[in-house]
């Protein structure tokens, strides 16, 4: 059968086949890229080990955040997500790697910490609607390609709670990742490691959304309890309570 589009979901799916189906992407059928990049547990993986982004960190120090119900996108090991389990958090952490999960199963049960693991990609698994009070995203976004920001914006319409926050940590334009336009990606069939987003493209990709705090992240010295580097860029936004 030749003609396959018949429906939005038709399209999107039509778009992720123009990229490799193994490749380093938050999308349907990239596990396998991200299970070999996590097999290696003492490779000097910078956010290998066990610290929460700084940013994360903050937000729940200057109460910007407060415990609730939380979903971890891409939750890698768990490293955010354990953190958050450990503020007073009911947390969910999804990635689509069984070797990241796994990983993240253990931690959590050496620290003691309550999260729930779901491997599953972002947008097929099980989550509830309307009961987050915190998504938070830390290396997901940049990940995903241009088609799928659709997708993702509707995960964030069906999951986060009335005056929830949405926080994301990606790749700064001018620091890290790829600027090429849009298009451009689907020529290569390349997401080029990764999108690097500006402080503009943020607010206008979540403009329905009322933005809190936006900055880069503040690099960590060695021996800090804290992850840092200073080529993410972060960005707290709230729903609106009437949404």
């Amino acid at each position: 059968m030749h003609r396959r589009i018949r429906t939005a979901d038709d399209v999107l799916g039509m778009l992720d086949r123009l990229f490799p189906a193994d490749a380093d992407r938050w999308t349907p059928g990239a596990s396998g890229w991200w299970d070999r990049f996590y097999a290696d547990r003492g490779r000097p993986v910078p956010f290998f080990d066990p610290k929460p982004d700084e940013n994360l960190v903050s937000y729940l120090d200057r109460g910007l955040l407060t415990p609730g119900r939380a979903l971890d996108l891409g939750c890698g090991p768990g490293r955010n997500a354990i953190h958050l389990a450990s503020r007073g958090c009911e947390v969910d952490a999804v990635d689509l790697s069984p070797a990241a999960v796994a990983w993240g199963e253990e931690r959590a049960r050496e620290a003691g910490a309550q999260v729930r693991f779901h491997c599953a990609d972002i947008f097929s698994a099980d989550l509830p609607p309307g009961r987050y009070d915190l998504v938070y995203d830390s290396g997901c976004l940049h990940h995903l390609p241009p088609h799928r920001r659709v997708s993702y914006r509707g995960l964030l319409d069906r999951v986060l709670a009335p005056g929830g926050h949405f926080a994301v940590a990606c790749f700064a334009a001018g620091a890290m990742g790829s600027e090429l336009p849009d298009e451009e990606y689907y020529r290569q069939g390349c997401l080029q490691g990764g999108l690097a987003y500006s402080p503009g493209e943020l607010r206008w990709i979540f403009s329905d959304l009322t933005e809190v705090e936006m900055r880069p992240m503040d690099e960590q010295p060695p021996g800090s309890p804290v992850f840092g580097v200073p080529f993410l860029l972060t960005a707290l936004f709230r729903r609106p309570v009437d949404d």
